[in-house]
């Protein structure tokens, strides 16, 4: 997995109290906030923007569960600053599914193989196996295994999380969708046969 570089912020802050306007793009919409300065991008998204889907474990970057995708690529927002993303494009695991609930295929192998015990966890799996599988449409079982071990669960064993990376990667690699992106259903080539198979 590689995680984005967050580049250089433009925002100049004058005092320790000062609160800053933060503009990105959260899940395809316009999104903003004024903040502290030190805000950390996984309490903008959970306090200031109420996306409580990204979860907060370690707040060391250990455990991978803050994982959000910046501009498609994997990041610990629990390490980022909010101010650094001024202009930016955030999806978080509330962007992934179709609008009409239709879960994106990441999200449907965790289902289908029991990739998720207590859920804590799995926002942050979800979104790192989108980033992984843009880069790496068709991966074998231990490039699976090698890009999932920068989280962690406690609960699963790993084996359905595995087989979950393993059948989304198939269906997308089969209807050509972005890994990144929000699922689109039918909208995106789907056809009724291919929705059967998950």
């Amino acid at each position: 997995m590689s995680i984005a570089d967050t580049g250089p912020t433009t925002a100049t802050v004058t005092g320790p109290h000062e609160r800053v306007e933060v503009r990105v793009t959260v899940n395809g919409v316009p999104r903003s906030a004024a903040v502290p300065p030190r805000r950390l991008l996984s309490d903008f998204l959970r306090h200031d923007l109420e996306l409580t889907g990204t979860h907060v474990g370690c707040e060391h970057g250990v455990c991978g569960a803050c994982t959000v995708l910046l501009d498609g690529q994997p990041i610990r927002s629990c390490l980022t600053f909010a101010i650094g993303l001024q202009g930016r494009e955030l999806t978080t695991i509330e962007g992934l599914a179709d609008e009409d609930g239709e879960l994106h295929p990441v999200q449907q192998g965790f289902q289908d193989h029991h990739g998720l015990q207590c859920g804590f966890c799995t926002p942050g799996f979800v979104l790192s196996a989108c980033g992984f599988l843009a880069e790496d449409p068709d991966p074998s079982d231990d490039e699976i295994r090698d890009s999932m071990s920068g989280n962690l669960c406690r609960c699963t064993g790993y084996a359905g999380i595995l087989a979950a990376v393993k059948q989304a990667a198939g269906v997308l690699r089969e209807s050509g969708a972005d890994p990144c992106a929000r699922h689109r259903g039918e909208a995106a080539g789907h056809s009724d046969e291919a929705g059967d198979d998950r």
